[in-house]
């Protein structure tokens, strides 16, 4: 049974902050460049919290840590951020336009839920995690005692039984469009009568963890920390319950886009080329540079259109004017390898473990454990990012995607496995700032 409750949010107070100077990308899409702009633009900008910055004379009592639970106290004391009267759930809505100017909305709510191992089999992970991520988060969990951003959950409503029961006030609490162009909104429920309902309807729901498997992972371990420290604890404790952004997997809002693949070690093109050829169909798209724009996009959209029946993978690589379409015909021959190194059936029939378990290992020769490194090959989400780093000559070759099924990582999950790493990439991102739940 799954457990959500609402929660007495901390927020900014916006008789003193604007919103678009106060929020924040998460923190790990934030680079070097933009954290300095977020910091310049407010002093109370949420990357001060999320993100801070190292020194030299760190030590143990003066660092990123502290220095960010100082700036939450100081800002809750000086009424920066207040709390909640009254415990409520946050009704998010992102709007934004993809290439072809259709508005997309993604609907989803924010409240808290209650922690549990995946071995419960109410919240399933469906990507890997590294320890790098988790050890940081953890450090600021303890030192702050607070979530500052929140999980992404989807969950399986058909009946969009969920977004009937909201009447959204007439005016957003939130409204702020971020440097995405993403317009996100956010309304305050407090009414009982709607909260007890929502928390009844979720109860049969299982969770996927869409994006923030770290930071889930996290929550165990400072749970399991704070349980240590308090062994008389109680279930409403609120170092049990995590923050959380909830999302319908069957709304049309929710886009799953995929994350490519470049490859920065030397290739021998030749030799992977006729690997390829002998367990796919080849199509080729030639272009000069009059054409090439016009020819990628239609490279782009014939490689979904045929990822909806076969196993399809693109291809484009450094100084050839022409982009590789890539169809699995040898399907037998591929379930055999893989089921030879022990991959379960319902991973074989995924285009990234092919790719990663038959082309990048044993065609290209990159090691499973540097492939999960990132030594020789890296992870994309941008298609413009994925073709410039093959035209400026920092990668050798990239392999194109197409966008993961949402049925694929729910069949995946359900039957206790992951899908290969950076599969999804959940776009937009969920802004920091909005909420924080202390802990």
């Amino acid at each position: 049974m799954v457990k959500i409750s609402p929660m007495q949010g901390i927020t900014y107070n916006t008789q003193k902050v604007t919103m678009d100077e106060v929020t924040a990308p998460p923190y790990d899409v934030i680079s070097g460049s933009e954290k300095e702009e977020l910091y310049n633009i407010s002093p109370y900008n949420i990357v001060r919290l999320i993100l801070g910055k190292t020194t030299p004379q760190d030590i143990d009592e003066n660092n990123k840590y502290t220095r960010a639970a100082q700036y939450f106290n100081n800002w809750l004391k000086d009424n920066i951020l207040t709390k909640a009267a009254k415990p409520c759930i946050y009704y998010y809505i992102q709007n934004y336009y993809i290439s072809n100017k259709n508005l997309i909305s993604r609907k989803g709510f924010i409240a808290r839920n209650y922690i549990e191992e995946f071995s419960k089999g109410n919240v399933l992970p469906h990507e890997y995690t590294m320890g790098g991520p988790k050890e940081d988060r953890l450090k600021l969990m303890k030192t702050c005692n607070a979530n500052f951003s929140q999980i992404f959950m989807a969950y399986s409503d058909p009946e969009h039984s969920i977004d009937k029961l909201i009447n959204l006030p007439e005016k957003p609490f939130i409204d702020v469009t971020d440097n995405q162009g993403v317009q996100n909104l956010v309304y305050i429920i407090d009414d009982e009568e709607t909260i007890n309902k929502i928390t009844e309807i979720m109860k049969d729901k299982t969770l996927l963890i869409a994006d923030g498997h770290h930071r889930y992972e996290t929550s165990i371990a400072y749970r399991d920390y704070m349980r240590s420290l308090n062994p008389d604890y109680d279930e409403n404790d609120p170092f049990n319950w995590i923050m959380c952004y909830f999302t319908n997997i069957d709304d049309e809002g929710l886009k799953v886009y995929p994350t490519h693949r470049i490859i920065t070690k030397p290739v021998n093109t030749d030799e992977l080329l006729n690997n390829l050829k002998k367990y796919f169909d080849v199509t080729e798209f030639f272009f000069e540079d009059k054409d090439k724009i016009q020819t990628r996009q239609k490279f782009l959209e014939e490689l979904e259109k045929a990822s909806k029946s076969t196993v399809a993978l693109g291809m484009y690589q450094k100084n050839l004017k022409k982009y590789f379409l890539f169809k699995l015909k040898e399907t037998d021959a591929v379930d055999k390898i893989l089921t030879e190194k022990n991959v379960p059936e319902v991973l074989r029939k995924l285009d990234l473990t092919i790719l990663h378990k038959v082309i990048i290992s044993d065609f290209i020769g990159i090691s499973e454990e540097d492939q999960m490194s990132q030594k020789g090959v890296k992870y994309i989400k941008k298609e413009e990012e994925a073709f410039e780093a093959v035209d400026s000559n920092s990668a050798e070759l990239v392999f194109l995607v197409a966008s993961p099924k949402i049925q694929d990582i729910k069949e995946v999950s359900k039957q206790g496995y992951r899908m290969p790493q950076k599969t999804t990439y959940f776009y937009p991102k969920l802004l920091s700032g909005l909420v924080i739940n202390p802990l």
